[in-house]
Protein backbone atom coordinates (compact mmCIF):
# COMPACT_ATOMS: atom_id res chain seq x y z
CA UNK A 1 0.00 0.00 0.00
CA UNK A 2 0.95 3.62 -0.50
CA UNK A 3 -0.46 5.54 2.46
CA UNK A 4 -3.32 3.03 2.88
CA UNK A 5 -3.96 3.08 -0.88
CA UNK A 6 -3.70 -0.22 -2.73
CA UNK A 7 -3.35 1.49 -6.11
CA UNK A 8 0.42 1.10 -5.98
CA UNK A 9 0.84 1.40 -9.74
CA UNK A 10 -0.30 5.00 -9.48
CA UNK A 11 2.69 5.78 -7.26
CA UNK A 12 5.41 3.70 -8.94
CA UNK A 13 6.86 2.76 -12.32
CA UNK A 14 8.89 -0.43 -12.78
CA UNK A 15 10.98 -1.39 -15.82
CA UNK A 16 13.88 -3.74 -16.48
CA UNK A 17 16.35 -0.87 -16.01
CA UNK A 18 14.94 1.22 -13.15
CA UNK A 19 12.13 1.67 -10.64
CA UNK A 20 10.55 5.02 -9.82
CA UNK A 21 8.64 5.45 -6.56
CA UNK A 22 6.76 8.51 -5.36
CA UNK A 23 8.18 10.59 -2.55
CA UNK A 24 6.11 10.45 0.63
CA UNK A 25 5.27 6.79 1.01
CA UNK A 26 5.84 4.76 4.15
CA UNK A 27 9.07 2.92 4.85
CA UNK A 28 7.21 -0.36 4.28
CA UNK A 29 6.28 0.78 0.77
CA UNK A 30 9.90 1.51 -0.14
CA UNK A 31 11.30 -1.58 1.57
CA UNK A 32 9.01 -3.81 -0.50
CA UNK A 33 10.73 -2.58 -3.66
CA UNK A 34 14.20 -2.55 -2.14
CA UNK A 35 13.94 -6.14 -0.94
CA UNK A 36 13.43 -7.36 -4.51
CA UNK A 37 15.33 -4.82 -6.58
CA UNK A 38 18.26 -3.50 -4.55
CA UNK A 39 21.54 -4.20 -6.30
CA UNK A 40 19.80 -4.98 -9.59
CA UNK A 41 18.37 -1.67 -10.78
CA UNK A 42 18.26 1.87 -9.34
CA UNK A 43 15.24 2.72 -7.19
CA UNK A 44 14.56 6.44 -7.54
CA UNK A 45 12.31 8.47 -5.24
CA UNK A 46 10.82 11.34 -7.19
CA UNK A 47 7.99 13.71 -7.94
CA UNK A 48 6.77 14.27 -11.49
CA UNK A 49 5.02 17.56 -12.27
CA UNK A 50 5.06 18.26 -8.55
CA UNK A 51 2.81 15.28 -7.83
CA UNK A 52 3.16 11.78 -6.47
CA UNK A 53 1.02 10.07 -9.14
CA UNK A 54 4.15 9.29 -11.11
CA UNK A 55 2.86 6.00 -12.53
CA UNK A 56 0.03 7.84 -14.25
CA UNK A 57 2.21 10.59 -15.68
CA UNK A 58 5.22 8.77 -17.14
CA UNK A 59 5.91 5.80 -19.37
CA UNK A 60 9.17 3.96 -19.89
CA UNK A 61 11.16 0.82 -20.51
CA UNK A 62 14.81 -0.25 -20.38
CA UNK A 63 15.64 2.16 -23.21
CA UNK A 64 14.03 5.37 -22.05
CA UNK A 65 11.60 7.34 -19.93
CA UNK A 66 9.03 9.84 -21.18
CA UNK A 67 7.63 12.49 -18.84
CA UNK A 68 5.00 15.19 -19.49
CA UNK A 69 5.68 18.84 -20.30
CA UNK A 70 4.59 19.77 -16.77
CA UNK A 71 7.70 18.07 -15.35
CA UNK A 72 9.97 20.69 -13.79
CA UNK A 73 13.59 21.23 -14.83
CA UNK A 74 14.70 20.10 -11.37
CA UNK A 75 12.68 16.88 -11.58
CA UNK A 76 13.99 16.18 -15.07
CA UNK A 77 17.60 16.65 -13.99
CA UNK A 78 17.07 14.47 -10.91
CA UNK A 79 15.80 11.63 -13.11
CA UNK A 80 18.68 11.97 -15.55
CA UNK A 81 21.22 12.02 -12.73
CA UNK A 82 19.66 8.97 -11.06
CA UNK A 83 19.32 6.66 -14.07
CA UNK A 84 21.91 5.00 -16.26
CA UNK A 85 23.22 7.21 -19.06
CA UNK A 86 21.92 4.56 -21.44
CA UNK A 87 18.34 5.39 -20.41
CA UNK A 88 17.14 8.38 -22.44
CA UNK A 89 14.93 10.69 -20.35
CA UNK A 90 12.82 13.09 -22.39
CA UNK A 91 10.13 15.62 -21.58
CA UNK A 92 7.53 15.86 -24.32
CA UNK A 93 4.91 18.41 -25.31
CA UNK A 94 1.65 16.51 -25.51
CA UNK A 95 -1.88 17.62 -24.73
CA UNK A 96 -2.62 14.24 -23.13
CA UNK A 97 -0.09 14.66 -20.34
CA UNK A 98 -0.97 11.54 -18.31
CA UNK A 99 1.38 9.43 -20.42
CA UNK A 100 1.12 6.39 -18.15
CA UNK A 101 -2.62 6.31 -18.79
CA UNK A 102 -2.23 6.70 -22.54
CA UNK A 103 0.62 4.30 -23.35
CA UNK A 104 1.39 0.68 -22.44
CA UNK A 105 4.73 -0.78 -23.44
CA UNK A 106 7.45 -3.34 -22.89
CA UNK A 107 10.95 -3.21 -24.37
CA UNK A 108 9.79 -3.95 -27.92
CA UNK A 109 6.26 -2.70 -28.60
CA UNK A 110 3.79 -0.10 -27.35
CA UNK A 111 0.04 0.40 -27.42
CA UNK A 112 -0.93 4.06 -27.66
CA UNK A 113 -4.03 6.22 -27.18
CA UNK A 114 -5.65 6.74 -30.57
CA UNK A 115 -5.60 10.55 -30.17
CA UNK A 116 -1.89 11.00 -29.50
CA UNK A 117 -0.35 13.31 -32.09
CA UNK A 118 2.04 11.97 -34.72
CA UNK A 119 5.06 13.73 -33.22
CA UNK A 120 4.46 12.01 -29.89
CA UNK A 121 4.14 8.65 -31.65
CA UNK A 122 7.51 9.24 -33.31
CA UNK A 123 9.09 10.19 -29.98
CA UNK A 124 7.71 7.05 -28.33
CA UNK A 125 9.20 4.92 -31.09
CA UNK A 126 12.54 6.73 -30.99
CA UNK A 127 13.14 7.12 -27.24
CA UNK A 128 11.68 3.81 -26.12
CA UNK A 129 12.91 1.88 -29.16
CA UNK A 130 9.52 0.28 -29.78
CA UNK A 131 7.02 -0.28 -32.56
CA UNK A 132 3.87 1.73 -31.78
CA UNK A 133 0.30 0.58 -32.37
CA UNK A 134 -2.68 2.91 -31.87
CA UNK A 135 -5.21 0.66 -30.20
CA UNK A 136 -8.02 0.33 -27.67
CA UNK A 137 -8.41 -2.31 -24.98
CA UNK A 138 -11.96 -3.60 -24.46
CA UNK A 139 -13.19 -0.37 -26.03
CA UNK A 140 -11.11 1.82 -23.70
CA UNK A 141 -8.77 4.40 -25.20
CA UNK A 142 -6.71 4.70 -22.00
CA UNK A 143 -4.65 1.65 -22.90
CA UNK A 144 -2.03 2.41 -20.25
CA UNK A 145 -4.65 1.93 -17.53
CA UNK A 146 -6.04 -1.35 -18.78
CA UNK A 147 -2.93 -3.19 -19.96
CA UNK A 148 0.18 -4.23 -18.02
CA UNK A 149 3.02 -5.61 -20.14
CA UNK A 150 6.42 -7.21 -19.78
CA UNK A 151 8.52 -8.97 -22.40
CA UNK A 152 7.07 -12.26 -21.14
CA UNK A 153 3.34 -11.58 -21.10
CA UNK A 154 0.53 -9.20 -20.30
CA UNK A 155 -2.76 -8.78 -18.48
CA UNK A 156 -5.61 -6.67 -19.86
CA UNK A 157 -9.11 -5.47 -18.93
CA UNK A 158 -11.33 -8.34 -17.84
CA UNK A 159 -13.95 -7.57 -20.51
CA UNK A 160 -11.50 -8.04 -23.38
CA UNK A 161 -12.96 -10.56 -25.81
CA UNK A 162 -11.13 -13.69 -26.96
CA UNK A 163 -10.96 -12.27 -30.47
CA UNK A 164 -9.39 -9.04 -29.22
CA UNK A 165 -7.00 -10.97 -26.97
CA UNK A 166 -5.76 -12.89 -29.98
CA UNK A 167 -5.40 -9.70 -32.02
CA UNK A 168 -3.49 -7.88 -29.28
CA UNK A 169 -1.32 -10.89 -28.54
CA UNK A 170 -0.37 -11.08 -32.22
CA UNK A 171 0.53 -7.38 -32.27
CA UNK A 172 2.51 -7.50 -29.03
CA UNK A 173 4.02 -10.95 -29.59
CA UNK A 174 3.45 -12.00 -25.99
CA UNK A 175 0.72 -14.14 -24.39
CA UNK A 176 -2.14 -12.16 -22.85
CA UNK A 177 -4.89 -12.88 -20.36
CA UNK A 178 -7.95 -10.88 -19.33
CA UNK A 179 -8.02 -10.32 -15.58
CA UNK A 180 -8.24 -8.00 -12.59
CA UNK A 181 -6.19 -6.82 -9.61
CA UNK A 182 -7.02 -5.52 -6.13
CA UNK A 183 -10.08 -7.75 -5.72
CA UNK A 184 -11.80 -7.09 -9.02
CA UNK A 185 -10.34 -3.79 -10.22
CA UNK A 186 -10.16 -3.55 -14.00
CA UNK A 187 -7.65 -0.68 -13.84
CA UNK A 188 -4.76 -3.10 -14.14
CA UNK A 189 -1.80 -0.75 -13.92
CA UNK A 190 -3.39 1.15 -11.07
CA UNK A 191 -3.07 -1.92 -8.89
CA UNK A 192 0.23 -3.38 -10.06
CA UNK A 193 3.58 -2.76 -11.69
CA UNK A 194 5.72 -5.43 -13.33
CA UNK A 195 8.95 -6.15 -15.17
CA UNK A 196 10.48 -9.34 -16.54
CA UNK A 197 11.30 -10.91 -13.20
CA UNK A 198 9.04 -9.47 -10.52
CA UNK A 199 5.64 -7.88 -9.96
CA UNK A 200 4.25 -5.74 -7.15
CA UNK A 201 0.51 -5.75 -6.53
CA UNK A 202 -1.86 -3.83 -4.29
CA UNK A 203 -2.58 -5.41 -0.92
CA UNK A 204 -6.20 -6.17 -1.87
CA UNK A 205 -5.14 -8.45 -4.73
CA UNK A 206 -6.59 -11.92 -4.15
CA UNK A 207 -4.78 -15.24 -4.28
CA UNK A 208 -6.58 -16.09 -7.53
CA UNK A 209 -5.53 -12.79 -9.10
CA UNK A 210 -1.94 -13.33 -7.93
CA UNK A 211 -1.95 -16.79 -9.48
CA UNK A 212 -3.04 -15.39 -12.85
CA UNK A 213 -0.38 -12.68 -12.67
CA UNK A 214 2.32 -15.17 -11.70
CA UNK A 215 1.32 -17.46 -14.56
CA UNK A 216 0.97 -14.96 -17.42
CA UNK A 217 4.21 -13.14 -16.59
CA UNK A 218 6.02 -16.46 -16.00
CA UNK A 219 7.34 -15.20 -12.68
CA UNK A 220 7.54 -18.69 -11.23
CA UNK A 221 9.98 -19.61 -13.98
CA UNK A 222 12.34 -16.81 -12.94
CA UNK A 223 13.30 -18.42 -9.64
CA UNK A 224 14.00 -21.64 -11.53
CA UNK A 225 16.19 -19.72 -13.99
CA UNK A 226 18.27 -18.34 -11.13
CA UNK A 227 18.59 -21.81 -9.62
CA UNK A 228 19.76 -23.18 -12.97
CA UNK A 229 22.19 -20.26 -13.35
CA UNK A 230 23.64 -20.87 -9.89
CA UNK A 231 23.99 -24.57 -10.60
CA UNK A 232 25.66 -24.11 -13.98
CA UNK A 233 27.71 -20.98 -13.34
CA UNK A 234 27.96 -19.72 -9.76
CA UNK A 235 28.55 -23.13 -8.19
CA UNK A 236 30.66 -24.55 -11.01
CA UNK A 237 33.95 -26.12 -9.95
CA UNK A 238 35.57 -25.16 -13.26
CA UNK A 239 35.79 -21.77 -15.02
CA UNK A 240 32.69 -20.80 -17.00
CA UNK A 241 32.55 -18.52 -20.03
CA UNK A 242 29.15 -16.97 -20.79
CA UNK A 243 28.51 -15.07 -24.01
CA UNK A 244 25.49 -12.76 -23.75
CA UNK A 245 23.75 -12.43 -27.12
CA UNK A 246 20.38 -11.31 -28.44
CA UNK A 247 17.99 -12.06 -31.28
CA UNK A 248 19.88 -11.51 -34.52
CA UNK A 249 23.29 -11.49 -32.80
CA UNK A 250 24.31 -15.14 -32.27
CA UNK A 251 27.97 -16.04 -31.75
CA UNK A 252 29.77 -15.87 -35.09
CA UNK A 253 30.85 -19.11 -36.70
CA UNK A 254 34.54 -18.38 -35.97
CA UNK A 255 33.86 -18.12 -32.25
CA UNK A 256 31.79 -21.31 -32.41
CA UNK A 257 34.66 -23.06 -34.20
CA UNK A 258 37.16 -21.92 -31.57
CA UNK A 259 34.88 -22.96 -28.72
CA UNK A 260 34.41 -26.42 -30.23
CA UNK A 261 38.18 -26.73 -30.61
CA UNK A 262 38.85 -25.60 -27.02
CA UNK A 263 36.11 -27.85 -25.69
CA UNK A 264 37.87 -30.83 -27.23
CA UNK A 265 41.26 -29.69 -25.93
CA UNK A 266 40.14 -28.91 -22.37
CA UNK A 267 37.30 -31.40 -21.91
CA UNK A 268 35.87 -31.11 -18.42
CA UNK A 269 38.13 -28.19 -17.49
CA UNK A 270 35.84 -25.31 -18.50
CA UNK A 271 32.26 -24.66 -19.62
CA UNK A 272 30.88 -22.38 -22.32
CA UNK A 273 27.29 -21.13 -22.53
CA UNK A 274 25.39 -18.52 -24.54
CA UNK A 275 22.52 -16.54 -23.04
CA UNK A 276 19.94 -14.46 -24.94
CA UNK A 277 19.42 -11.20 -23.04
CA UNK A 278 15.90 -10.84 -24.47
CA UNK A 279 14.88 -14.16 -22.96
CA UNK A 280 16.69 -13.89 -19.62
CA UNK A 281 16.50 -10.20 -18.83
CA UNK A 282 16.93 -10.65 -15.09
CA UNK A 283 20.32 -12.33 -15.50
CA UNK A 284 21.40 -9.66 -17.99
CA UNK A 285 20.41 -6.87 -15.60
CA UNK A 286 22.21 -8.58 -12.72
CA UNK A 287 25.48 -8.35 -14.65
CA UNK A 288 24.86 -4.94 -16.26
CA UNK A 289 24.73 -6.28 -19.82
CA UNK A 290 23.79 -3.35 -22.03
CA UNK A 291 25.77 -4.21 -25.16
CA UNK A 292 25.95 -7.50 -27.03
CA UNK A 293 27.80 -9.61 -27.57
CA UNK A 294 29.44 -9.41 -24.13
CA UNK A 295 31.48 -12.32 -22.80
CA UNK A 296 32.19 -12.86 -19.09
CA UNK A 297 34.50 -15.42 -17.52
CA UNK A 298 33.41 -16.69 -14.09
CA UNK A 299 35.58 -18.65 -11.69
CA UNK A 300 34.31 -19.78 -8.32
CA UNK A 301 31.21 -17.68 -8.96
CA UNK A 302 33.26 -14.48 -9.31
CA UNK A 303 33.61 -12.43 -12.48
CA UNK A 304 37.22 -12.66 -13.62
CA UNK A 305 37.12 -10.95 -17.01
CA UNK A 306 34.71 -9.20 -19.36
CA UNK A 307 35.12 -8.44 -23.05
CA UNK A 308 32.86 -6.76 -25.58
CA UNK A 309 32.36 -7.88 -29.14
CA UNK A 310 32.83 -11.25 -30.81
CA UNK A 311 36.55 -11.89 -31.23
CA UNK A 312 37.66 -15.50 -31.58
CA UNK A 313 41.27 -14.73 -30.63
CA UNK A 314 40.23 -12.97 -27.42
CA UNK A 315 37.92 -15.86 -26.53
CA UNK A 316 40.78 -18.32 -27.02
CA UNK A 317 43.13 -16.22 -24.87
CA UNK A 318 40.64 -15.96 -22.02
CA UNK A 319 39.95 -19.68 -21.94
CA UNK A 320 43.64 -20.53 -21.93
CA UNK A 321 44.29 -17.91 -19.24
CA UNK A 322 41.72 -19.21 -16.75
CA UNK A 323 41.68 -22.96 -17.40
Amino acid sequence: QFEDNGEIGVFSKLTNAYCLVAIGGSEDFYSAFESELAGLIPIVKTFIAGTRIIGRLCVGNKNGLLVPHTTSDQELQHLRDSLSHQVVVRRIEQRLSALGNCIACNDHVALAHTDLDEETEEIIADVLGVKVFRQTVAGNILVGCYCALSNRGGIVHSHTSEEELDELSTLLRVPLVAGTVNRGSEVITGGMTVNDWTAFCGSDTTATELSVIDSIFKLGEISNIYKIWDSLVTESEVPVMVMFTQDGWPPCRYVRHVMDELDSKYTGRFKFYTLNVHEETGIAIRYDIFNVPTTIVFKGGDEMARVYGSNAMVVRRLVEQYV
